[in-house]
Protein backbone atom coordinates (compact mmCIF):
# COMPACT_ATOMS: atom_id res chain seq x y z
CA UNK A 1 0.00 0.00 0.00
CA UNK A 2 1.25 3.71 -0.46
CA UNK A 3 2.21 5.90 1.74
CA UNK A 4 2.24 8.64 -0.35
CA UNK A 5 4.17 10.25 -3.62
CA UNK A 6 7.11 13.10 -3.60
CA UNK A 7 4.01 15.84 -2.85
CA UNK A 8 3.26 13.76 0.81
CA UNK A 9 6.16 12.45 2.46
CA UNK A 10 9.62 13.06 2.98
CA UNK A 11 12.29 10.74 4.48
CA UNK A 12 15.68 10.28 5.21
CA UNK A 13 18.46 7.12 4.39
CA UNK A 14 20.69 7.81 7.21
CA UNK A 15 24.06 5.51 6.00
CA UNK A 16 26.13 4.94 9.25
CA UNK A 17 28.54 2.43 10.52
CA UNK A 18 25.82 0.13 12.18
CA UNK A 19 23.22 0.43 10.25
CA UNK A 20 21.25 2.35 6.88
CA UNK A 21 18.03 3.40 8.06
CA UNK A 22 15.39 4.61 6.34
CA UNK A 23 12.63 6.74 7.79
CA UNK A 24 9.63 8.66 6.35
CA UNK A 25 7.10 11.00 8.01
CA UNK A 26 4.36 12.64 6.53
CA UNK A 27 4.20 16.12 5.11
CA UNK A 28 1.81 17.44 8.25
CA UNK A 29 3.38 14.73 10.77
CA UNK A 30 6.74 14.29 12.87
CA UNK A 31 9.71 11.83 13.34
CA UNK A 32 7.61 10.73 16.52
CA UNK A 33 5.24 8.42 13.90
CA UNK A 34 7.12 7.58 10.89
CA UNK A 35 4.91 5.96 7.97
CA UNK A 36 7.87 3.78 6.90
CA UNK A 37 10.87 2.38 8.29
CA UNK A 38 13.58 0.18 7.24
CA UNK A 39 16.91 -0.51 8.81
CA UNK A 40 19.34 -2.77 7.02
CA UNK A 41 22.48 -3.91 9.27
CA UNK A 42 25.78 -2.70 8.62
CA UNK A 43 29.47 -3.07 10.56
CA UNK A 44 31.55 -0.40 8.57
CA UNK A 45 33.89 -0.49 11.86
CA UNK A 46 34.56 -3.97 10.93
CA UNK A 47 35.13 -3.12 7.06
CA UNK A 48 38.15 0.21 7.57
CA UNK A 49 41.59 -1.14 7.13
CA UNK A 50 44.88 0.17 8.79
CA UNK A 51 44.66 3.47 6.43
CA UNK A 52 41.24 4.21 6.79
CA UNK A 53 39.52 2.89 4.01
CA UNK A 54 36.33 1.00 3.47
CA UNK A 55 37.10 -2.21 2.36
CA UNK A 56 35.24 -4.01 -0.79
CA UNK A 57 32.95 -5.83 0.92
CA UNK A 58 32.16 -2.70 3.29
CA UNK A 59 31.51 -0.82 -0.08
CA UNK A 60 29.72 -3.65 -1.23
CA UNK A 61 27.50 -4.06 1.95
CA UNK A 62 26.57 0.12 1.54
CA UNK A 63 25.61 -0.52 -2.54
CA UNK A 64 23.26 -3.31 -1.01
CA UNK A 65 21.93 -1.50 1.93
CA UNK A 66 21.41 1.57 -0.17
CA UNK A 67 19.72 -0.64 -3.37
CA UNK A 68 17.57 -2.32 -0.90
CA UNK A 69 16.44 1.29 0.57
CA UNK A 70 15.47 2.64 -3.04
CA UNK A 71 13.58 -0.58 -3.51
CA UNK A 72 11.74 -0.24 -0.29
CA UNK A 73 11.01 3.55 -0.87
CA UNK A 74 9.66 3.32 -4.42
CA UNK A 75 7.26 0.51 -3.48
CA UNK A 76 5.56 2.60 -1.05
CA UNK A 77 5.85 5.61 -3.92
CA UNK A 78 8.22 7.41 -1.48
CA UNK A 79 10.17 9.67 -3.91
CA UNK A 80 11.36 12.85 -1.67
CA UNK A 81 14.60 11.19 0.50
CA UNK A 82 17.67 13.10 1.64
CA UNK A 83 20.51 9.84 1.46
CA UNK A 84 22.99 11.04 4.19
CA UNK A 85 26.24 9.63 4.92
CA UNK A 86 27.41 9.72 8.08
CA UNK A 87 31.15 10.22 9.57
CA UNK A 88 31.74 6.83 9.08
CA UNK A 89 31.70 6.96 5.04
CA UNK A 90 32.81 10.93 4.95
CA UNK A 91 35.77 10.73 6.55
CA UNK A 92 37.13 7.65 5.16
CA UNK A 93 39.94 7.62 3.37
CA UNK A 94 38.35 6.65 0.00
CA UNK A 95 35.03 8.41 0.46
CA UNK A 96 35.27 9.65 -2.69
CA UNK A 97 35.69 5.72 -4.84
CA UNK A 98 32.54 4.73 -2.18
CA UNK A 99 30.53 7.65 -3.36
CA UNK A 100 30.87 6.90 -6.78
CA UNK A 101 30.46 3.04 -6.60
CA UNK A 102 27.08 4.06 -4.96
CA UNK A 103 26.08 5.90 -7.19
CA UNK A 104 27.47 3.90 -10.13
CA UNK A 105 25.32 0.74 -8.95
CA UNK A 106 22.70 2.42 -7.47
CA UNK A 107 21.82 5.70 -9.15
CA UNK A 108 21.63 6.99 -5.71
CA UNK A 109 24.77 10.40 -4.32
CA UNK A 110 25.34 9.95 -1.24
CA UNK A 111 25.36 13.52 0.69
CA UNK A 112 27.29 14.51 3.52
CA UNK A 113 26.88 17.50 6.13
CA UNK A 114 29.78 19.12 7.79
CA UNK A 115 29.82 18.02 11.50
CA UNK A 116 28.81 21.30 12.57
CA UNK A 117 25.90 20.99 10.78
CA UNK A 118 25.13 17.70 11.98
CA UNK A 119 25.46 19.39 15.87
CA UNK A 120 23.50 21.96 14.92
CA UNK A 121 20.65 19.46 13.23
CA UNK A 122 20.82 17.52 16.59
CA UNK A 123 20.53 20.63 18.57
CA UNK A 124 17.14 21.42 16.37
CA UNK A 125 15.95 17.65 17.34
CA UNK A 126 16.49 18.38 20.94
CA UNK A 127 14.91 21.84 21.13
CA UNK A 128 11.88 20.33 19.55
CA UNK A 129 11.65 17.34 22.09
CA UNK A 130 11.70 19.56 24.97
CA UNK A 131 10.33 22.89 23.80
CA UNK A 132 10.81 26.11 24.68
CA UNK A 133 10.03 25.59 28.36
CA UNK A 134 13.24 23.93 29.04
CA UNK A 135 15.35 26.98 28.62
CA UNK A 136 19.20 27.43 27.20
CA UNK A 137 20.07 23.37 25.64
CA UNK A 138 23.54 21.95 25.46
CA UNK A 139 23.39 19.08 23.32
CA UNK A 140 26.08 16.30 22.91
CA UNK A 141 26.09 13.84 20.86
CA UNK A 142 28.60 10.59 20.61
CA UNK A 143 28.73 9.14 16.89
CA UNK A 144 31.36 6.38 15.99
CA UNK A 145 33.65 8.97 14.04
CA UNK A 146 33.04 12.69 15.80
CA UNK A 147 31.72 14.10 18.48
CA UNK A 148 29.01 16.95 18.50
CA UNK A 149 28.90 19.59 20.32
CA UNK A 150 25.47 22.73 19.95
CA UNK A 151 24.19 24.74 22.74
CA UNK A 152 21.88 27.72 22.63
CA UNK A 153 18.73 29.48 24.21
CA UNK A 154 16.09 29.40 20.95
CA UNK A 155 14.99 27.35 18.20
CA UNK A 156 18.39 27.50 16.18
CA UNK A 157 22.37 26.45 18.30
CA UNK A 158 24.30 29.51 19.02
CA UNK A 159 27.20 27.52 18.36
CA UNK A 160 27.93 24.45 16.87
CA UNK A 161 31.37 22.26 17.02
CA UNK A 162 32.04 19.03 15.92
CA UNK A 163 35.45 16.82 17.27
CA UNK A 164 37.47 13.84 16.12
CA UNK A 165 36.53 11.84 19.43
CA UNK A 166 33.62 9.68 18.43
CA UNK A 167 33.71 6.00 19.79
CA UNK A 168 34.99 4.16 16.72
CA UNK A 169 38.44 6.26 16.43
CA UNK A 170 39.25 6.15 19.32
CA UNK A 171 38.96 2.64 19.52
CA UNK A 172 41.36 2.09 16.98
CA UNK A 173 43.42 5.31 18.05
CA UNK A 174 43.69 4.25 22.11
CA UNK A 175 42.35 0.91 22.74
CA UNK A 176 41.76 -2.18 20.87
CA UNK A 177 38.25 -2.86 21.68
CA UNK A 178 38.79 -5.85 24.26
CA UNK A 179 40.86 -5.48 28.14
CA UNK A 180 42.25 -1.96 28.85
CA UNK A 181 45.17 -2.19 31.11
CA UNK A 182 44.79 1.52 33.29
CA UNK A 183 47.51 3.13 31.59
CA UNK A 184 45.69 3.15 28.48
CA UNK A 185 41.97 4.37 30.03
CA UNK A 186 43.78 7.13 31.98
CA UNK A 187 45.59 8.14 28.93
CA UNK A 188 42.34 8.38 26.61
CA UNK A 189 40.79 10.00 29.69
CA UNK A 190 43.31 12.60 29.61
CA UNK A 191 42.92 13.39 25.28
CA UNK A 192 39.15 13.39 25.81
CA UNK A 193 38.84 15.28 28.79
CA UNK A 194 41.44 18.06 27.23
CA UNK A 195 39.27 18.51 23.93
CA UNK A 196 36.29 18.82 25.66
CA UNK A 197 37.43 21.44 27.79
CA UNK A 198 38.99 23.20 24.74
CA UNK A 199 35.97 23.05 23.01
CA UNK A 200 33.80 24.50 25.40
CA UNK A 201 36.19 27.18 27.29
CA UNK A 202 34.35 30.26 25.60
CA UNK A 203 30.81 29.11 26.66
CA UNK A 204 31.02 28.66 30.38
CA UNK A 205 27.95 31.08 30.75
CA UNK A 206 25.79 29.22 28.49
CA UNK A 207 27.39 25.52 30.28
CA UNK A 208 26.01 27.22 33.76
CA UNK A 209 22.47 27.38 32.80
CA UNK A 210 21.93 24.99 30.33
CA UNK A 211 20.07 21.64 30.53
CA UNK A 212 22.83 19.26 29.32
CA UNK A 213 21.02 17.03 26.81
CA UNK A 214 22.94 13.29 25.21
CA UNK A 215 21.81 12.61 22.06
CA UNK A 216 23.05 9.32 20.65
CA UNK A 217 22.84 5.36 20.83
CA UNK A 218 26.48 5.83 22.75
CA UNK A 219 24.31 7.93 25.77
CA UNK A 220 21.38 5.96 25.40
CA UNK A 221 23.05 2.76 25.77
CA UNK A 222 25.00 3.85 28.79
CA UNK A 223 22.30 5.33 30.72
CA UNK A 224 20.83 1.87 30.35
CA UNK A 225 23.86 0.17 31.46
CA UNK A 226 24.80 3.14 34.93
CA UNK A 227 21.06 3.80 35.43
CA UNK A 228 19.47 -0.05 35.41
CA UNK A 229 19.80 -1.02 39.38
CA UNK A 230 18.15 2.34 39.84
CA UNK A 231 15.32 1.59 36.51
CA UNK A 232 16.35 4.75 35.80
CA UNK A 233 17.22 5.10 31.63
CA UNK A 234 16.20 8.70 31.08
CA UNK A 235 19.35 10.05 32.51
CA UNK A 236 22.97 9.57 32.79
CA UNK A 237 25.06 10.85 35.90
CA UNK A 238 28.69 11.17 36.08
CA UNK A 239 28.97 9.40 39.59
CA UNK A 240 27.40 6.22 38.29
CA UNK A 241 29.33 6.27 35.00
CA UNK A 242 32.34 6.42 36.51
CA UNK A 243 31.73 3.63 38.26
CA UNK A 244 31.19 1.01 35.07
CA UNK A 245 34.72 2.59 33.26
CA UNK A 246 36.42 0.66 35.20
CA UNK A 247 34.12 -2.74 35.10
CA UNK A 248 34.21 -1.91 31.08
CA UNK A 249 37.75 -1.99 30.77
CA UNK A 250 38.12 -5.60 32.37
CA UNK A 251 35.94 -6.84 30.22
CA UNK A 252 36.31 -8.42 26.18
CA UNK A 253 33.82 -7.41 23.92
CA UNK A 254 31.72 -10.23 23.86
CA UNK A 255 30.95 -9.89 28.10
CA UNK A 256 30.14 -6.28 27.88
CA UNK A 257 27.78 -7.26 25.08
CA UNK A 258 26.31 -9.50 28.22
CA UNK A 259 25.73 -6.13 30.21
CA UNK A 260 22.69 -4.39 30.39
CA UNK A 261 22.01 -2.01 27.30
CA UNK A 262 24.94 -2.70 25.74
CA UNK A 263 24.36 -4.19 21.92
CA UNK A 264 26.78 -7.10 20.50
CA UNK A 265 27.92 -4.68 17.53
CA UNK A 266 28.35 -1.63 19.84
CA UNK A 267 30.17 -3.81 22.80
CA UNK A 268 33.74 -3.42 21.28
CA UNK A 269 33.61 0.28 21.09
CA UNK A 270 31.69 0.57 24.43
CA UNK A 271 34.44 1.54 27.04
CA UNK A 272 35.89 4.35 24.51
CA UNK A 273 32.48 5.75 24.39
CA UNK A 274 32.36 5.60 27.70
CA UNK A 275 35.46 7.32 28.51
CA UNK A 276 34.07 10.26 26.15
CA UNK A 277 31.19 10.64 27.97
CA UNK A 278 32.61 11.05 31.25
CA UNK A 279 34.46 14.16 29.84
CA UNK A 280 31.43 15.40 28.51
CA UNK A 281 29.87 15.14 31.69
CA UNK A 282 32.59 16.46 33.68
CA UNK A 283 32.62 19.65 31.49
CA UNK A 284 28.86 20.20 31.70
CA UNK A 285 26.55 19.52 34.72
CA UNK A 286 27.45 15.88 35.91
CA UNK A 287 24.51 14.79 33.90
CA UNK A 288 22.59 14.85 31.19
CA UNK A 289 19.68 14.73 30.01
CA UNK A 290 18.39 11.62 27.13
CA UNK A 291 17.11 12.37 23.97
CA UNK A 292 15.77 10.06 22.12
CA UNK A 293 15.75 12.29 18.45
CA UNK A 294 19.28 13.43 16.98
CA UNK A 295 20.78 14.38 14.11
CA UNK A 296 18.89 12.71 11.63
CA UNK A 297 15.52 13.90 13.48
CA UNK A 298 16.51 17.36 13.02
CA UNK A 299 17.04 16.99 9.29
CA UNK A 300 13.85 15.29 8.77
CA UNK A 301 12.51 17.89 11.03
CA UNK A 302 14.08 20.59 8.37
CA UNK A 303 12.82 19.24 5.34
CA UNK A 304 9.52 19.48 7.03
CA UNK A 305 9.36 22.50 7.33
CA UNK A 306 10.48 23.07 3.95
CA UNK A 307 14.21 24.47 4.39
CA UNK A 308 17.51 22.90 2.38
CA UNK A 309 19.71 21.23 4.62
CA UNK A 310 22.81 22.81 2.98
CA UNK A 311 26.68 21.35 2.81
CA UNK A 312 26.02 18.23 0.72
CA UNK A 313 28.96 17.79 -1.26
CA UNK A 314 28.05 14.51 -3.62
CA UNK A 315 30.80 15.06 -6.01
CA UNK A 316 27.89 13.96 -8.57
CA UNK A 317 31.32 15.17 -11.50
CA UNK A 318 33.29 12.27 -10.03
Amino acid sequence: MSVGGVDSTVGVLDVGSFSAHLVVVGRHGSPRDPVLTHKTRLRLDRALDHKGRIGAAGIASIVAAVAEADRIAAEHGVEDVYPLATSSIRDAANAREVVAEVARSTGTWLRFLPGYREAELAFLAARRWYGAAAGPLLVLDIGGGTVELAGGCGEQAEFARSLRLGAREMTRGWLDGGPADRDRVDALRAHALARAEAALADVGPLLRDSLPVGCSKVFQQLARLAGHRRGVASELHLADLRKWIPRLAKLPAARRAELPGISRCRARQALAGAIVAEALLTVSAGKVAICPWSTRDGLLLTLLDGAVPGGTPSWEAA
